[in-house]
This record gives C-alpha cells, sequence and structure tokens, in this order.
C-alpha cells in the first residue's frame, strides 16, 4: 500500500492539508480559511475555535480522498509566535494574539532592561519584539489579570491543533523558540527568563524535537477529521522552519526567500552563532543539533495585496503584473518603504510604516505597482544581506511564496538580489516540509538531509539580468536611506495616534 504523510499548515489566512507520497509527489491539498480581527491599533486576534474548524475539515476532506488506512503520519506546522491561551479544561480564554501583534512593546523593554539587552539575547537568539509569545502574555498578564488566572496552558497555533486532534500540550523546539521563553542554546525552557516574567513552568508545554512522535490521534481527533485513532503525530515546526526543509534547505550556505504574507529570508547552522547586533533571529532548527538563522520583514506580498484591495480593486493580479512590466526598472525614480505593519528586521520597530518616496506628475497606478513590488524585494535584500554578514553566501537561493506566481516580480526580485534564484516542486513549502518531518519521524528516510534530496527537486531556475542587476545595485543605497530618514516621522505619528 502506498503511504502517505499530511502536513497540516495553520497560516494567518487558512489551515491546509497537504498530501504527499514518500517520493515527495504532492497528492491532493485542501483549504478552509480563516478571519482576522484587528480590534484595536497594533492588535491582531483570531479564535483558535476557528483553526479547528477550518484544519479538521481541511483533514477529513484529504482523508476522504486518500483514505485513513494509507496515512502513516502527520505533521504539523503554522503562523510562529500566536498566544493560545486555555484554561484547565483546555478552552480558550480569550483570543489568540497573533505573530504580527504589537500590543505588548513596554513589556518587551520591560523584561529587557530586567534581564539585560545582552544576556538576554545570548539566551533567545534575537531581540526581544513584540510579535513574540512571552511579551504577550505578560501584557495580559498586566492588563487583563482576570484572564491571566484562568490561563492553565499556553500553545502555539499549530500546537493548538495538536491538543485538538490528541489531548496533548506539546510544542517542537523549533517554533518553541519563538516563545521568547527558550534557552535557544540548549534548546530548553530557562528557568532564568520564567522567573523575570514571574510565570509558571505548569503553563509550558512539552518540548520535542521537530522529527520526534510528539502524540497519536485519539478517538475525539479521529472523529472530527477521519484520522485513524493512534496515527503518528510529529513535532513539526513553525512555518518558517517547516518550509526551509520544505524547500531543502538543510545544508551550511544554503538560502531560501521566501516571500509570503510576510518575507523570510533563511539559513541554517550546525552552531549557535546569534548575529551580533540581534537583527536577526538565531533559533533552534528543525533538525536535532541544528539551528537556523532566520531574517523577517513583517509585510511583503501583503503589500501588494493591500494596493491591490485598497488603491486597485477592479484589477485582477495578471492586471497588476501587466501593469509592472510596462514600467521601467526603478518605476522612474518612485521608491516604496514597505514597513505596512511595522517592522522586524533589521530595523525592529513596531511603529515604522509604509511610504511612497518620490512622487511626480509622471507617476500613475502602474509606477505604484512596480515600486511595490520592488520595495518589497529590496526588503527581501537586507535580509540576504544581514544572512551574509554571518558568513552565509549562497551562490543562489530558492525563491518561494506568492511571488513566484508573478513573472514580473520573480525576475525583478533576481536581479535585485544579484544571484539565480530557483522554485522547487511545491508552492506549499511549509506544509511539504511538515509532511517530510512526519517521513522522517516514522522511519520512511533515515534524517532530514535524505528525505529533502529524495522529495525536493528543483523546477525552474532565473537568472539574473546584468543590466538589471547593474541599476538595482545603484538604487539599493538608496532604499536603505530611507527607514533612517524616517525614523523619527514614524515615531512622531505613533505618538499622535496615542501609540
Amino acid at each position: 500500500m502506498t503511504r502517505y504523510f499530511i502536513g497540516v499548515d495553520v497560516s494567518t489566512t487558512a489551515s491546509k492539508a497537504v498530501v504527499v507520497d514518500e517520493q515527495g509527489n504532492v497528492v491532493t491539498t485542501k483549504s478552509h480559511p480563516h478571519e482576522l480581527y484587528t480590534p484595536r491599533p497594533l492588535w491582531s486576534e483570531q479564535d483558535p475555535e476557528n483553526w479547528w474548524q477550518a484544519a479538521s475539515q481541511s483533514l477529513r476532506e484529504a482523508v476522504q480522498e486518500v483514505g485513513a488506512d494509507a496515512v502513516a503520519a502527520i505533521g504539523l506546522t503554522g503562523q510562529m509566535h500566536g498566544l493560545t491561551s486555555l484554561d484547565k479544561d483546555g478552552q480558550p480564554v480569550r483570543p489568540a494574539m497573533l505573530w504580527n501583534d504589537q500590543r505588548s512593546i513596554a513589556q518587551c523593554a520591560e523584561i529587557t532592561e530586567k534581564i539585560g539587552a545582552k544576556r538576554l539575547y545570548q539566551l533567545i537568539g534575537s531581540i526581544l519584539l513584540p510579535g513574540f509569545t512571552a511579551p504577550k502574555l505578560l501584557w495580559v498578564k498586566q492588563n487583563e489579570p482576570d484572564v491571566f488566572g484562568r490561563i492553565a496552558h499556553i500553545l502555539l497555533p499549530k500546537d493548538y491543533i495538536r491538543y485538538r486532534l490528541s489531548g496533548a500540550y506539546v510544542a517542537d523546539v523549533a517554533d518553541g523558540s519563538g516563545f521568547g521563553l527558550m534557552d535557544i542554546g540548549k534548546r530548553t525552557w530557562s528557568d532564568e527568563l520564567l522567573s523575570a516574567y514571574g510565570f509558571s513552568r505548569s503553563i509550558l508545554p512539552e518540548l520535542c524535537e521537530s522529527q520526534d512522535v510528539s502524540a497519536r490521534v485519539s478517538e475525539a481527533g479521529a472523529a472530527a477529521t477521519g484520522l485513524k485513532v493512534g496515527t503518528p503525530i510529529v513535532g513539526g515546526a513553525g512555518d518558517q522552519p517547516a518550509s526551509g526543509v520544505g524547500n531543502g534547505i538543510v545544508e551550511p550556505n544554503q538560502a531560501s526567500l521566501t516571500v509570503g504574507t510576510s518575507g523570510v529570508a533563511y539559513a541554517a547552522n550546525a552552531r549557535y552563532e546569534p548575529e551580533p547586533d540581534g537583527r536577526l533571529h538565531t533559533f533552534c532548527g528543525p533538525m536535532p543539533g541544528t539551528w537556523m538563522h532566520m531574517g523577517v520583514m513583517l509585510s511583503a506580498a501583503g503589500g501588494l495585496r493591500w494596493l491591490h484591495d485598497e488603491v486597485t480593486p477592479g484589477m485582477n493580479y495578471d492586471e497588476l503584473n501587466r501593469h509592472a512590466e510596462s514600467v521601467p526598472r526603478g518605476a522612474l525614480g518612485l521608491l516604496f518603504a514597505p514597513y505596512l505593519t511595522g517592522e522586524r528586521n533589521p530595523h525592529p520597530d513596531p511603529f515604522a510604516r509604509g511610504a511612497f518616496i518620490g512622487f511626480t506628475l509622471r507617476h500613475g497606478v502602474p509606477h505604484m505597482i512596480r515600486s511595490v513590488m520592488e520595495g518589497v524585494a529590496f526588503g527581501m535584500r537586507d535580509q540576504l544581506e544581514l544572512l551574509r554578514s554571518l558568513g552565509v553566501n549562497p551562490k543562489e537561493a530558492v525563491i518561494a511564496g506568492g511571488l513566484v506566481n508573478s513573472p514580473v516580480w520573480k525576475h525583478l526580485t533576481t536581479d535585485i538580489m544579484g544571484i539565480p534564484l530557483y522554485t522547487v516542486n511545491t508552492g506549499e513549502s511549509s506544509a511539504f516540509g511538515a509532511a517530510i518531518l512526519a517521513a522522517v519521524g516514522t522511519g520512511a528516510y533515515p534524517d532530514v538531509p535524505t528525505a529533502c534530496k529524495a522529495m525536493v527537486r528543483r523546477v525552474e531556475t532565473i537568472q539574473p539580468d546584468p543590466a538589471g542587476a547593474a541599476d538595482y545595485e545603484r538604487l539599493y543605497p538608496i532604499f536603505q536611506g530611507l527607514y533612517p530618514a524616517l525614523k523619527t516621522t514614524y515615531a512622531a505619528l505613533a505618538k499622535f495616534e496615542g501609540q
């Protein structure tokens, strides 16, 4: 009998179930959407029950297609950092606070001062940022004490799905790194950090490695999804480390550039070596004894979606692409600062904002479209340069995310990076990576690199155009000057809004 592995991805927009065979062929993909709530400025929330309804329905449809007996294991992935707070009966006590929720600025400053910036950075492998899980929990403690008093368990989004499938409170170390409560070098929870926050260790999930079998489907989980009771559930990983696996980024000097709602540059490392100035995340990797470097821009393809929804709602994306192609490189001197939801790397600033700079009477909507595409690509170039500063020197990189569906965006991004970019055999790299981890965890392959060699295949390679690369190399330093020039303006606007 053919064995299948299902990667379940609890993203910001939807929960997907991607069925993969042992050769890396995607057999079917099922998906159901989530709702996002932004009740106040800087807030971003979702209902965990919405995740479960979407994930269980996607799983049920996928299992109906391939048969429960053929499903060898489940791998989990999803949006990182989301604070999912449960009571003693496993019921959510408030909406989940997401990765792009920025309300815990004061709590980040408080803990950084209490522990010391250098010590904190060495422990968690990153500057402490409002998107992380722990400062959001401290915000709840300080602002919603009655809610905090009811919290018995905290989980990340994908781990809430594990709980609903199995009853287990577990997180893998790669996703758990984003709590801001782990000693990343030791791959375990930090008693020093728990003490500084005043949190009990009892509320934290058990930690496991990404390829470990962490739980098995319960009777309730089977009834909701059609899976067999006892189906193994591996640890899995957050969306970015899982995407790294799905893109085959498991060796030194490999890199991936994922342009989804957010933008992420990713590389693996066999040692724990945080970036000296804290401008990258260094977290536990999805393979035992490895770590990962991750540069994140909070709004990437989300910028083009904003432009489409708010400025060009009557156009489809093919029309947007045609308009972008009609405009010369540099959009006649129009630049876009892509910081629509604040920024993380290399500018950790929740008050950063988007901006068009250089408007003249010559500019119209086509120039804005191209400028947004270029601004996002320049932001990704920032992430690539951070990796290079750590000695990661890829001669080429995987490109993934919604950007790959746009030929013009894909090619101008290649020119801006100045190295060849290539795609692989899936558009769902996070779920695909979770399925690979499931295959390794249940013995289909001895380790993740071996599995990636067998299951991940190159599809298309895009070479940079020398003339385009030269033009963008001249424009990139101008883009780099945008944030420093606008930083005080961003802060003043935030103060005006009472943030």
